[in-house]
């Protein structure tokens, strides 16, 4: 099979490589899209993210979907033919965190494209059973794979407690942005504000239910005339986090779910004075069969998300997409073609 390998930064090459062989509990998928995140652009640019440093040989992407082409001894859930939409990341299932049920938080977690796991800009890729989801007719390949960024934005709406009647501040219109305002949106929110500098997405996150859109470069979001209760921060832009917790109303609740730098300074009177809940978010757990309902019943589009698509040997341009084009939102990869 052909895999794209990133084998230093800014250094993509595609490589044959032996078909994997599912072992027991597990399924080989035909992979047949995989979208581009904004992590696996910072591996390929910058050879690292935090403490996850690409050392060896890596191939990247960990939204994917597929069909299940073989399985290992002991597959009960799946049959060949099936087509799925791969959770990426397969905890160990004994630590306490997993038995906890925050297997998002497990020390031991193997997720694809992450150092040193490989992920699925590939023909084909190896997944436990249990985290090779089936999904409808109705849901297409790209669909299937935009799975994984709407599991960040319904987690980030599950960490925040959006319900009916929420009034919540979206800061960031990133595909991550964007995916939150859909989740928010069928969460029961009836105010859901965008901010962020790019007219484009802030255009897309109109089309998809934001009630009101917000130009960061001529508006604060502090000069909303009704605070908001929830705050999902897609940015990772300090200036950005500082103001948007601001703007929250008393006993607001903010979840941090852009990655951006290290340390970030924050306004902890507002925080202390307003009782505000602050609280990071990492991933996701249990979240697929919420995503794939929503997504099967029409609720949420993610193919509206979708602005360009790729062969595997053109991995390298769809890496580098975002930063060649402003338009560009997410781009998919189709290793099949």
């Amino acid at each position: 099979m052909r895999a794209a390998v990133l084998r230093a930064p800014g250094d993509l090459v595609i490589e044959e490589r032996p078909i994997p062989r599912p072992g027991p509990g597990e399924v080989l998928v035909r992979v047949r899209a995989v979208g581009v995140c904004g992590s696996d652009t910072h591996y390929y640019e910058r050879g690292r993210i935090g403490r996850f440093v690409v050392e060896a040989p890596l191939v990247l992407g960990h939204e994917a979907a597929g069909e299940v082409t073989d399985l290992g001894p002991g597959v009960t859930r799946l049959a060949v033919g099936e087509r799925v939409s791969i959770e990426p990341g397969v905890p160990d299932l004994t630590c306490g965190q997993c038995l906890a049920g925050r297997y998002n938080l497990c020390p031991n977690m193997r997720f694809f494209g992450t150092p040193p796991v490989d992920g699925a800009f590939a023909e084909y890729v190896v997944v436990h059973e249990a985290f090779a989801h089936p999904v409808p007719a109705s849901v297409g390949d790209d669909a299937a794979a935009l799975l994984e960024p709407l599991s960040v934005g319904i987690w980030a709406c599950m960490k925040a407690r959006v319900t009916a009647g929420s009034r919540v501040l979206i800061t960031g219109a990133g595909p991550i942005g964007l995916v939150s305002v859909a989740a928010a949106l069928a969460f029961g929110a009836t105010e859901v504000v965008v901010s962020d500098v790019n007219p484009v997405r802030l255009a897309l996150a109109t089309e998809l239910g934001a009630t009101t859109v917000i130009d960061a470069r001529k508006t604060s979001v502090t000069d909303l005339h009704r605070p908001p209760e929830v705050l999902l921060e897609c940015s990772g832009h300090p200036p950005a986090i500082s103001q948007a917790i601001r703007a929250l109303d008393r006993a607001g609740r903010a979840v941090l779910v852009g990655m951006g730098g290290d340390e970030i300074l924050l306004p902890l009177a507002v925080i202390q004075e307003r009782e505000l809940e602050l609280t990071g978010t990492f991933r996701y757990a249990g979240t697929w069969p919420r995503a794939i309902a929503l997504i099967a019943s029409g609720r949420i589009n993610l193919d509206r998300l979708v602005t360009g698509t790729y062969r595997l040997d053109q991995a390298e341009q769809a890496l580098t997409a975002g930063r060649r084009d402003q338009q560009s939102v997410k781009v998919m990869v189709h290793p099949q073609t």
